[in-house]
């Protein structure tokens, strides 16, 4: 019986590219140090196997090469299983690529697999190998496939992480601007701060289209998911079905959306093929849904859905015409920071049908989202949103309005209405 890899992937092969892989990945640019480290390290003194989920290109290798820097010496193995010489790699032939690591590299108990999602049945190999005693380190980007596979085999055995592109503070630190060390804020910090929200909301967080602003990377990028993560991966025929939603939706964020008026307006055949690609969707990074706040889940579920895109650079270089809509770009970016830090985000509707634009009740906060409160009718309806919900909800909730500037308090009505500035909220805001 042969000792090698089928599919042609024999020892030699894998070891040649495993061992131009640790090059690479040793030589990587570290970049800027993401807000999530400390928090892995945490996870890391545990036995539990790390998983870190995110957005294709939004950072993920370069994450695990600043763990594997500061946090693990040189005991590890690293292997990214996005290079395309590895795509016919199949689950029977982690022996082999254990034995190559070996090989090259001695034993080493800790394991870097990054985009580990392109292995059909990569659980049983970690499942062996961590009930012998070895740590794994993984990295994927469909956040379905990984709930799947860790809840059917590694159930209780893993820790997940989120990836989002750079928040508003890592975006600051990428471009080398030195942050305000008190809260107080001269003339000029608040001028710097609100240039550099400006440039945010239009270019967005994804690191390499920060990197690299002369290439059409966020459209690239958009495109790769769409084809490679989404249609390929599910075998979507009707792949033009399946654009036509994603580009609505992405022209759209920060809006209602229906399920049944997406399959009428768009001709896309049932309810059901609407929100199975909407689900594809969110897998696979692109977007977010909240629900309204409603005490029935029977509610929750018949009311319209907000949709979110997971970059506001992206929403300007693939959605239509989108960069004038200031007051939408904020509310999405008011959003990802939100959503970095808390799964239960909702939208709530007053009992005069008057909408607030996010409600987390683990935090008691209900926030409004407006470019200015300059004109009168404007400062009105963000107003009376927040007194209604106030009214309604009885005990003490915090009430906010982020706009692009402003900065004050008001009272009104009883209640007490935090007005801040978008640059200072999305500093502060966990």
């Amino acid at each position: 019986m042969s000792n090698r890899p089928p599919h042609n992937l024999s020892v030699e092969r894998i070891s040649s590219v495993l061992k131009e892989q640790h090059d690479t990945f040793s030589k990587f640019d570290l970049g800027t140090p993401r807000e999530i480290l400390p928090e892995i390290a945490v996870g890391l003194a545990t036995p539990k196997i790390i998983v870190i989920t995110g957005l294709r290109r939004v950072g993920k290798s370069t994450l695990l090469a600043q763990i594997a820097q500061t946090q693990l010496s040189e005991n590890f193995f690293f292997v990214n299983f996005e290079d395309e010489r590895l795509l016919s790699f199949t689950a029977d032939q982690f022996d082999h690529l254990h034995e190559a690591l070996i090989g090259l590299f001695g034993q080493r108990k800790i394991f870097l697999f990054d985009e580990i999602q392109n292995v059909p049945e990569w659980e049983r190999f970690i499942r062996r190998l961590h009930d012998q005693g070895y740590q794994f380190i993984i990295t994927g980007s469909n956040s379905s496939l990984l709930s799947q596979e860790l809840g059917t085999r590694l159930t209780g055995r893993s820790l997940r992480y989120e990836l989002f592109p750079f928040s508003f503070t890592e975006y600051i630190r990428f471009h080398s601007v030195e942050l305000p060390k008190t809260p107080t804020l001269t003339t000029s910090e608040r001028g710097a701060l609100l240039k550099h929200s400006r440039e945010y909301l239009v270019k967005g967080g994804i690191p390499d289209a920060l990197k690299y602003p002369q290439l059409d990377i966020l459209k690239t990028l958009y495109d790769d998911v769409l084809y490679r993560d989404i249609a390929a991966r599910y075998g979507i025929d009707n792949v033009r079905s399946l654009q036509e939603l994603a580009f609505y939706l992405i022209s759209n964020p920060a809006s209602d959306i229906s399920f049944n008026k997406l399959k009428a307006n768009l001709k896309l055949g049932s309810v059901n093929t609407v929100k199975k690609f909407i689900n594809y969707l969110e897998n696979a990074w692109l977007f977010f849904t909240i629900n309204k706040y409603a005490y029935s889940v029977k509610e929750q579920q018949i009311a319209a859905k907000k949709i979110f895109s997971i970059d506001t650079g992206m929403l300007n270089s693939v959605g239509f015409s989108f960069s004038k809509n200031i007051g939408k770009l904020m509310e999405n970016l008011v959003f990802l920071q939100l959503r970095r830090h808390h799964r239960d985000i909702y939208y709530y509707k007053t009992q005069q049908n008057h909408e607030v634009d996010f409600y987390v009740p683990s935090e008691q906060l209900a926030i409004q989202v407006t470019q200015e409160l300059s004109d009168e009718e404007t400062r009105l309806r963000e107003l009376r949103s927040l007194v209604e919900f106030s009214g309604e909800k009885k005990e003490q909730n915090r009430l906010q309005i982020v706009s692009l500037v402003d900065k004050e308090t008001i009272t009104t009505d009883g209640s007490t209405v935090e007005v801040v500035p978008l640059y200072e909220w999305l500093l502060s805001a966990q």
